[in-house]
């Protein structure tokens, strides 16, 4: 059993130095490839895929979040008196939380697994071993165009995640619970502010970097044939899932901290 245990530590630490090794290499060709033109014609392609294609579900993801999220904490403040802050509470988990979150869990769902299943393929089928034959290095041909993609994409669709789920919260908290909608939008106005909108959208850059690195990594490792495939494209998607939920965690904690710093700063000031 001891045995048994250090080998999957071994592993354990054998694999984490390739990933970041991987990731590494595929951040650094990135940089380079911003001052290169030839590099756009590739990134284009990916944004198609990566993001226009993704817009429905992500816009359908935020309609429900807000609209479920009206409907569950009406009760609450409606036995306090308070029902008319519910878009406080409605927006701020939307942008904060939910909107970014959820819409990274999609983008996973969708993204990830096709990119993994994308490059296993290519893997399986030695098809980057020949681009690696021909002189062209792999990482910087079939990684870096679908990691700018993420980066660049993620952000986006959050914002559209967002306003849907502002827009379905508030549908269902006019038409079927009957608030005031003047009311409504100005305590909203008063709770939410633009470092709120802007936590949410910052936390797409670091989201869309983890499952375009995971999921790539995965697809350049995976095991020969189908099932090596399928296999990796499951251990991409928990992987990402776990990623995205560590990262929200270490995001938030240090968007509290600096907010925080900077608090006595904005009090003296205003």
């Amino acid at each position: 059993m001891l045995m048994a245990i250090g080998a999957r530590t071994l592993q354990f630490f054998e694999d984490t130095g390739q990933f970041a090794r991987f990731g590494s290499q595929a951040l650094g060709c990135s940089v380079r490839c911003l001052f290169r033109s030839h590099a756009y014609g590739l990134v284009s392609t990916q944004i198609n895929a990566i993001g226009v294609r993704s817009v429905p579900v992500i816009m359908i993801t935020g309609a429900f979040v807000g609209m479920t999220l009206a409907i569950q904490a009406y009760d609450q403040l409606a036995s306090m008196g308070m029902e008319e802050h519910l878009g406080v509470l409605i927006n701020l988990s939307v942008v904060k939380e939910l909107g970014p979150v959820l819409a990274a869990v999609m983008l996973a769902g969708r993204i990830g697994g096709a990119l993994t299943a994308e490059l296993g393929t290519m893997n399986v089928t030695e098809q980057i071993d020949a681009i690696r034959s021909m002189g062209t290095d792999p990482v910087r041909y079939l990684v870096v165009p679908r990691v700018m993609a993420c980066l660049l994409l993620t952000p986006v669709l959050i914002i559209y995640a967002d306003l849907l789920g502002v827009l379905g919260g508030a549908m269902v908290s006019f038409a079927h619970l009957g608030i005031n909608g003047r009311a409504y939008w100005d305590f909203s106005a008063h709770g939410v502010a633009m470092w709120d909108l802007g936590i949410g959208v910052i936390k797409g850059f670091f989201f869309g970097g983890a499952i375009a690195t995971v999921s790539c990594y995965k697809g350049f490792t995976c095991k020969e044939g189908a099932h090596g495939v399928g296999q990796a494209c499951t251990e991409a998607f928990v992987l990402s899932f776990i990623s995205i939920l560590v990262l929200d965690f270490g995001l938030a904690v240090a968007a509290k901290a600096i907010y925080q710093s900077f608090w006595p700063i904005r009090s003296i000031v205003g």
